[in-house]
C-alpha cells in the first residue's frame, strides 16, 4: 500500500511540474485576425517601416525595385521572395522584421494578397 501511495504521489508531482514552464518556446505570438490582415491595415505599414528607405518610388542603396505599392509588394512576395528573404534575415539589411510581422505576410500570401 505504501508504494502504491508513493507511486501515486510521484505521479502527481509529475503531472504538476509538466503543467507549467518558464520555456520562452511556449510563448504564444497573438496576431491580427486573418480576416484584418490586407495591405490597407496591416501589409503597408510593415513595409513603409522597414522597406521604403530603399525600396521607395526610387530605389535608391543598390534596391533592384521599389516597394511603394500594393502591385510592387505583391510582385516581390510572388517572384522575388521577399517572405524568404525576410525570414533568413537578409531583408531588411539594417534589421529584421518581427515574427509577427513575418507571420501577417505570409497570412496574406495564403489569403490571396486582399487589399
Amino acid at each position: 500500500m505504501k508504494h502504491f501511495l508513493r507511486l501515486t504521489g510521484l505521479f502527481m508531482m509529475l503531472f504538476i511540474a509538466s503543467c507549467s514552464s518558464n520555456s520562452d518556446d511556449d510563448d504564444i505570438i497573438v496576431d491580427n485576425p486573418t480576416s484584418t490582415i490586407t495591405y490597407t491595415n496591416t501589409i503597408n505599414s510593415i513595409i513603409s517601416g522597414n522597406c521604403l528607405g530603399c525600396h521607395g518610388t526610387t530605389p535608391s542603396n543598390g534596391a533592384p525595385m521599389s516597394l511603394s505599392t500594393y502591385n510592387n509588394v505583391k510582385d516581390a512576395v510572388t517572384g522575388r521572395n521577399l517572405i524568404a528573404r525576410v525570414e533568413n534575415g537578409t531583408m531588411p539589411p539594417n534589421g529584421n522584421l518581427t515574427a509577427t510581422q513575418i507571420q501577417n505576410l505570409k497570412t496574406w500570401q495564403t489569403n490571396g494578397f486582399p487589399q
